[in-house]
């Protein structure tokens, strides 16, 4: 089918989406309750959107659209509390974080939606092994050709939000001795990686997508794994490479920390993207999963060498005037935090299972952390 007509929205406007985990609260392993969590949650209203993934034992939840990061926050807890309510009554807990720590894809069920059916069919056991739990953040854009810029714009800090949100160091039992073993999942699918370099909307969606799609490979951009990706029946670029964080704060943090980002790139105060950006874009993308905030990032253009850590704290000065505007200071505070002092949740998860001396501890700290407001460390 043709690709949709790019709906523009309101520049910078925010959604956000958290793929979450659904666990026995007796033995912490995935539970296989989607479809009952979903009946339960049909029977009122539900205060955003809720949905199946593709396996049982995980559902999607997305907010309204915001302009505001204090709304967005507000509208996030809201939706936590309904899901750990409804939780609570069929004995299942909810709770974020990239990866379960110790479940066994083969033992998980695909969904009975078409559309999981057909990429189960597709894909074979990578579909199972795809039980995995990202954040996924939709900045509108007033126009396609302002879409494809922001995405590519956006290249060189794509790091900086895997770093920051990586909460996914243990899999299959065992720690991966990455920050994000997540993205390893996402990178075994042949659609994955970066968006190709095309600035203009008409040479996208004539000279690339009706070509790939002629070909049989893709039906719509629902295909494409990208780490950034145009939204056109939204109007928006969604950035999919985060997982999902542990609280609703950080996942608000990070969608106020990218909006801000983001006004500040629409204002050129950065030189535009071009082609060369994506020569280290890949040795980028490894560091900040394999060693999170302490990964090195070289920035394309000079080829200097920086820690993430420090390449955000530098970020963060920048953008604060539009962070200011935007009424998303709170945002940038918890940004700040997280690069500064107290780390990513990957490195808490570890500091967990030191404590607890198992993998299934670190789930129960996970459902804990989920229920109840961020705590703050200095």
């Amino acid at each position: 089918m043709p690709l949709e007509p790019f709906k523009a929205s309101g520049s910078l406007t925010l959604g956000v989406e958290l793929e979450l985990q659904l666990v026995n609260p007796t033995d912490f392993d995935l539970s296989a309750a989607a479809s009952d969590m979903l009946h339960l949650l049909a029977r009122a209203p539900f205060p955003g959107d809720v949905k199946p993934e593709i396996t049982e034992s995980m559902i999607e939840v997305a907010t309204g659209v915001h302009r505001e990061y204090g709304a967005l926050l507000a509208q996030l807890r809201v939706i936590r509390d309904a899901l750990v309510a409804a939780g609570d009554r069929i004995n299942v807990a909810v709770c974020g974080g990239g990866t379960h720590p110790f479940q066994r894809w083969f033992r998980q069920r695909i969904h009975s939606a078409q559309r999981f059916r057909e990429l189960s069919s597709l894909y074979g056991y990578l579909a199972k092994q795809f039980t995995v739990f990202g954040q996924h953040v939709h900045v509108g854009c007033e126009s396609a050709d302002e879409a494809l810029f922001l995405l590519h714009a956006l290249n060189r800090y794509v790091p900086h939000f895997i770093a920051l949100s990586a909460s996914s160091p243990y899999s299959q039992g065992v720690d991966t001795l990455f920050d994000s073993a997540r993205l390893n999942s996402v990178f075994a699918f042949p659609l994955s990686g970066r968006a190709p370099f095309l600035l203009d909307w008409k040479e996208f969606e004539e000279n690339y997508f009706a070509r790939m799609e002629a070909s049989g490979v893709v039906k719509s951009m629902k295909d494409f794994y990208w780490d950034i990706r145009p939204k056109p029946e939204f109007g928006t670029i969604e950035l999919r490479v985060c997982d999902t964080p542990l609280t609703v704060e950080r996942a608000a943090a990070l969608a106020g920390y990218l909006q801000a980002l983001c006004r500040h790139l629409l204002s050129r105060a950065e030189p535009p993207p071009v082609e060369e950006d994506y020569f280290v874009y890949n040795y980028n993308r490894f560091q900040a999963c394999r060693f999170g905030l302490e990964g090195i990032l070289v920035h394309p253009r000079t080829h200097e060498s920086s820690t993430l850590r420090e390449d955000i704290l530098a970020t963060l000065r920048r953008i604060q005037p539009h962070a200011a505007t935007l009424g998303s200071e709170e945002a940038l505070v918890e940004i700040h935090r997280v690069a500064a002092h107290a780390g990513n949740d990957a490195g808490d998860l570890r500091r967990r299972h030191a404590e607890a001396g198992s993998v299934e501890g670190v789930v129960d700290a996970a459902v804990r952390r989920f229920r109840s407001i961020e705590r703050k460390s200095s």
